[in-house]
């Protein structure tokens, strides 16, 4: 939340990081119990989301400082 806060684009990583982790988690789950496997779809969303913001936000960071 720290790096949210300071508008870091670093902020991503670090919950991309959390989703990998809830990933392997409910993967086991769902290796278990196949109705977890909606909830691991969730997390992979959620993590494809996450690069998707990085990587939007080193575009801008660049394209800022190109104009600035």
């Amino acid at each position: 939340v720290y790096l949210t806060f300071r508008r870091s684009p670093y902020f991503a990583l670090a919950y991309a990081a959390n989703d990998v982790v809830l990933i392997l988690l409910w993967a086991l789950a769902a290796r278990e119990n196949i109705s977890y496997l909606s909830v691991l779809i969730c997390f992979v969303t959620f993590l494809v989301n996450d690069l998707y913001g990085f990587i939007s936000w080193k575009r801008m960071e660049k394209r800022q400082m190109a104009d600035g």
